[in-house]
């Protein structure tokens, strides 16, 4: 629902992108035209956005951008506010759209690990177990001070102080999630397009949650999470109606 005059998008495509400088000076320029604010990280695995600005604007560079037969897919997730989140805007070519320092893991090559709808995690939950009757175990890949904003009930927090320390943590841990379903999960779900990728080299069952946190709160509200979601702007956190959390 509705709240507020600005419109707040994030989306990521893992697809390889062999012309990262001109598409970076493209869409910086539109943006700029449109008076948009955020973040926009364009590397050879893909491109990974955060966007705010009035509806129109924001809808129209969305719409050049899937002009592009490579972006066609991109699925924003959106959230309102009363006012800009973003002090400016920065387009940037970067080694990786997120950094796990694994050259080997790449999304954009790779089939995608299994990826598992909010309303059947939802399900999983309810009766305590997958529908095989495996164990069920929640594995937050966030950074230890987002996973203090809120998390979901007993999930697995490894106090990562960044996203690059995920594969020695989980060497250090596999053996607590053998035998058992692992569901990893983030913020809007790029993380886990890599941590599942890792959980599964180590010969792991491991889904991870499609769209991330702030897609289960859009599709179910919240159940069986506490606390609110970081995000990496002045709205500092969103509540489970992803309305800002101050």
């Amino acid at each position: 629902m509705q709240s507020g005059p600005i419109l707040n998008i994030s989306c990521y495509l893992f697809v390889s992108l062999a012309d990262t400088a001109a598409l970076r000076d493209r869409l910086e320029a539109r943006a700029l035209a449109l008076d948009l604010k955020g973040t926009v990280l364009i590397a050879e695995e893909g491109i990974n956005l955060f966007l705010a600005g009035p509806p129109v604007a924001v809808n129209a560079w969305v719409a050049d951008l899937r002009a592009d037969a490579r972006f066609a897919t991109l699925a924003p997730k959106e959230s309102w506010s009363e006012v800009q989140p973003f002090q400016r805007l920065k387009v940037k070519v970067k080694p990786e759209i997120i950094r796990m320092n694994r050259p080997t893991v790449r999304p954009d090559q790779a089939p995608r690990a299994p990826a598992l709808a909010p309303a059947t995690l939802v399900r999983w939950l309810d009766q305590g177990h997958d529908d095989a009757g495996r164990e069920l175990v929640l594995l937050d890949t966030r950074n230890g001070f987002e996973v203090d904003e809120g998390a979901f009930d007993g999930a697995i927090d490894w106090r990562l102080n960044k996203f690059s320390d995920f594969p020695e943590a989980l060497a250090a841990h596999s053996d607590e999630l053998a035998g058992k379903t692992v569901v990893s999960y983030c913020t809007g779900g790029i993380r886990c397009e890599k941590a599942a990728m890792v959980l599964q080299e180590q010969g792991l069952t491991a889904w991870q949650l499609d769209g991330g946190i702030l897609k289960y709160f859009e599709d179910t509200g919240g159940k069986h999470y506490h606390g609110g979601c970081f995000v990496f702007d002045d709205r500092r956190g969103v509540n489970t109606d992803l309305s800002p959390t101050q």
